[in-house]
């Protein structure tokens, strides 16, 4: 109530919002998830919602921020088990860690995560996820003509 509340400026949000409200939103969201001590799966989907908002809004900078935070939540939801119970499986949230590493630049990192996703694969039921995971490994192979092997089923 003090943090927020106190500070309130009213808003509409149930009416259809510009780029820079839909940002402000989950801002807010990920503030008042912070403050209520939300699972690390839930922060780190607003945190990936806001990345994207900013990449529409072609806004590098801030889009490298939020999936910077999207990818430590990731990372923390992961090694505490946060996600159990939820809709997110442990090979999306692997595949997801891997996919922002990738995209930050993090080539070492992005290889890891998708290794435990092939790793993993005998107790996932997402083939998809699967098969993304192996198509980003296989960009990073051919973008750094690497010559790791490729993980077998």
């Amino acid at each position: 109530m003090e943090k927020v509340c106190s500070r309130w400026v009213p808003h509409h949000f149930s009416k259809e919002r510009s780029l820079k409200d839909a940002i402000n939103t989950y801002k807010l969201a990920s503030y008042c998830g912070a403050l209520k001590k939300e699972k690390h799966i839930t922060l780190a989907g607003i945190y990936l919602r806001i990345a994207w908002l900013y990449r529409i809004k072609q806004t590098k900078e801030e889009e490298e921020r939020f999936l910077r935070f999207a990818l430590k939540e990731y990372e923390v939801s992961y090694s505490t088990g946060d996600f159990s119970g939820t809709q997110v499986s442990e090979a999306r949230v692997l595949y997801l860690a891997g996919d922002i590493s990738r995209r930050i630049g993090n080539e070492k990192a992005a290889i890891k995560y998708f290794s435990l996703v092939f790793e993993r694969q005998k107790n996932a039921r997402e083939a998809s996820i699967i098969q993304m995971a192996r198509d980003r490994f296989l960009e990073l192979k051919q973008e750094h003509g690497t010559s790791r092997p490729m993980p077998h089923n």
